[in-house]
């Protein structure tokens, strides 16, 4: 496999995933083993890389005091933060999710799985 990818679609919608085995850790999933995307199912073959972003985003930014904000971005902190993974799927396509921790509402409490982009080989 090439090791330089590249956007040729963004497509940033949420999407249905699935497990072999329950993530231990809900708020902290590995990659997910299929997804839906719309009518059509995927099955990721391999994870290519994987990384994360702890980055306190709009409101979320301003309610730490400076001390806390360090640790928080290293470790993340309750609802806050991104994992992103890219994947190869059965049909040898790459594509790049992430599971936001962050809950829509206070009555949806867990995360969501978003399929990010698509990537191509350079």
């Amino acid at each position: 496999m090439p090791l330089e990818w590249v956007p040729c679609r963004f497509i940033d919608q949420e999407i249905e995933v699935r497990f072999n085995r329950s993530p231990i850790l809900t708020k902290k999933p590995g990659a997910p083993d299929g997804f839906m995307w719309g009518d059509e199912s995927f099955q990721v073959c391999q994870v290519l890389s994987t990384w994360f972003d702890y980055q306190r985003r709009g409101r979320m930014a301003k309610n730490l005091i400076p001390a806390n904000l360090l640790t928080a971005a290293q470790r993340g902190s309750w609802g806050v933060g991104r994992f992103y993974f890219r994947v190869l799927t059965e049909d040898e396509r790459v594509f790049d999710l992430y599971y936001d921790r962050a809950p829509k509402k206070a009555g949806d409490r867990a995360g969501h799985w978003f399929l990010w982009r698509e990537m191509e080989a350079k």
